[in-house]
C-alpha cells in the first residue's frame, strides 16, 4: 500500500466547482482518496510520497476527444515509402508528446490497432490510455479509400487492421462486425468526404441512411457506440437521424442541424485546431497540392458555425485531430473554445468531466474525486485567468496517469 500526498496548490477539480486553494489530494496506490482543502484531512501515520505542486495549479488528467496516434500527417508518399514499423515505431513518441502535454486519456479516430492499446495498458509504453475505434467505415471512392485513379492502392493494411471500405446493408453490416472482432471501443463512420481526401470534397454526402441505420444499429448490438466525421449538412444530418453518438468536425451545420443534434443529446467534436493549422500549413505551402483549396477556405466556415453551436447549446467535447497536424499542441484546443464562446471553466470540463462521460469511463476519469483513477496535471499558470498557457506544454510541470509520475519538471 503507498500513498501519495499532492500539496500547495489551487485545485480545479474537474467538476465544474470553484477552484479551492491551499488544496490536497491523497492518493492510495493510484486511486484518490481525497481531494479538497488541506486542514480538513486527516492524514494516515504512515510513509507517504509528498508532490508539490509549487503554487501551481492541480486540474484531472486531460481527455481528447479525437486523435490519430498512429499518424504523422497523413501523407500518401508515406504511405507508399515507409515500412509498416516504422508507423508503430512513430506511435511511441507520439504518445510521449501527447500525454506530456497533459492528455492523459484519447479517443483514437482511426489507424490505432488493439494491440497499441494493449502495449499502454501493460505498461510497454508510456502513453494516453486508449479508446480504439480501429478502422473507420469508407464507402468506395470515400474518405478513406486510398484507391487512385493511377489505379493503385494506397492503403495500410495488416492482420488487426480490417480494410476501411464498405458497401451496401449487407457489406456495412459486416464491416462493423469486422472491426468489432479486431476490438474497436467505437465505430467511426466516415459520413462525408473529408479535407485530406484526394477522391472527395468535405461537402459530398457518403453512406445512404439505410446503411447508417445498420451501422448505428449493429454497433449497438455489442453496447457500443458510433462516431462520425462529418463536414457537410446532409451527411451530419443522416448522421444525427441515423442516432450515432457524436459528430466529428461538424464544419457545415446548419440550425436544423443543430436541432437535430441537440434534441438528440449528440455532441459534438469540433477539433479547431486542425482546421486553424491546416489552414496555415496551406498558405505556408507545408501541405500537398490537392488539400490546398479545402483547408484555406474551411477554416472561417467552421469557426462561424462552430459560434451558433455552442450558442445553441450543444454539448462540445474537446478533440485535436492531433495526427493530421503534429502532436502535443493537444490543449492548445481549450484557447479555441474559448474563441467561440466558451468560458475558460467551460472549455477545461469539455476536455476533462464531459469528454469522459461521452468516452463512457466517467466512473474512472474526468474529475478529481475520491473512487477515481489519479489521472492529474500540475500546471504552473492559472488556467482560469489564462486559458492558452495551458496550449504550451513548458507549462505543465507534472502529469500524473493512474497514480504514476509521467513528467515531474522543476516547479
Amino acid at each position: 500500500m503507498k500513498y501519495s500526498l499532492i500539496h500547495n496548490g489551487t485545485l480545479i477539480d474537474g467538476t465544474g466547482n470553484q477552484p479551492i486553494y491551499d488544496a490536497v489530494i491523497l492518493i492510495k496506490n493510484n486511486i484518490i482518496e481525497y481531494a479538497g482543502p488541506e486542514d480538513s484531512l486527516h492524514i494516515p501515520k504512515t510513509k507517504i510520497r509528498r508532490i508539490d505542486a509549487g503554487g501551481g495549479h492541480i486540474l484531472p488528467g486531460f481527455v481528447d476527444g479525437h486523435l490519430h496516434i498512429m499518424a504523422n500527417g497523413f501523407r500518401m508518399e508515406d504511405t507508399i515509402h515507409n515500412p509498416l514499423s516504422l508507423y508503430f515505431y512513430k506511435a511511441v513518441e507520439n504518445m510521449r508528446l501527447t500525454i506530456e502535454a497533459g492528455v492523459t486519456t484519447a479517443r483514437d479516430a482511426g489507424l490505432a490497432d488493439y494491440g497499441v492499446k494493449m502495449a499502454v495498458d501493460q505498461g510497454l509504453i508510456v502513453g494516453p490510455r486508449l479508446q480504439v475505434s480501429i478502422s473507420p467505415l469508407s464507402i468506395t471512392g470515400g474518405h478513406f479509400d486510398f484507391w487512385m485513379k493511377s489505379g493503385f492502392d494506397i492503403k495500410t493494411s495488416y492482420p488487426g487492421y480490417p480494410d476501411s471500405v464498405c458497401d451496401g446493408i449487407s457489406g456495412v453490416r459486416r464491416k462493423v462486425r469486422e472491426v468489432l472482432r479486431a476490438g474497436a471501443e467505437v465505430v467511426k463512420i466516415m459520413t462525408t468526404g473529408g479535407v485530406m481526401s484526394i477522391n472527395d470534397r468535405p461537402e459530398f454526402s457518403q453512406f445512404s441512411p439505410e446503411e447508417l441505420n445498420v451501422i448505428v444499429e449493429e454497433a449497438g448490438y455489442r453496447g457500443v457506440g458510433t462516431m462520425a466525421h462529418a463536414h457537410g449538412t446532409e451527411g451530419i444530418k443522416n448522421a444525427a437521424e441515423a442516432g450515432v453518438n457524436s459528430i466529428e468536425h461538424g464544419t457545415y451545420l446548419d440550425n436544423e442541424a443543430l436541432a437535430m443534434i441537440k434534441k438528440r443529446d449528440i455532441y459534438l467534436v469540433p477539433t479547431l485546431i486542425v482546421q486553424k493549422l491546416n489552414k496555415e500549413h496551406a498558405e505556408s505551402g507545408t501541405i500537398p497540392e490537392y488539400m490546398v483549396e479545402d483547408a484555406l477556405k474551411i477554416m472561417d466556415i467552421h469557426r462561424r458555425n462552430m459560434k451558433k453551436a455552442y450558442k445553441a447549446g450543444v454539448t462540445m467535447v474537446m478533440g485535436t485531430d492531433c495526427g493530421v497536424i503534429e502532436h502535443g499542441v493537444n490543449l492548445q484546443e481549450l484557447g479555441l473554445l474559448c474563441d467561440v464562446g466558451m468560458k475558460p471553466m467551460e472549455a477545461i470540463l469539455s476536455g476533462t468531466k464531459i469528454a469522459a462521460q461521452r468516452l463512457g469511463w466517467q466512473d474512472k476519469i474526468g474529475t478529481i474525486e475520491p473512487g477515481k483513477l489519479a489521472d492529474v496535471v500540475i500546471t504552473k499558470t492559472d488556467p482560469l485567468s489564462d486559458i492558452n498557457s495551458l496550449g504550451n506544454p513548458d507549462n505543465i510541470k507534472v502529469v500524473m496517469k493512474d497514480g504514476r509520475i509521467i513528467k515531474d519538471l522543476p516547479r
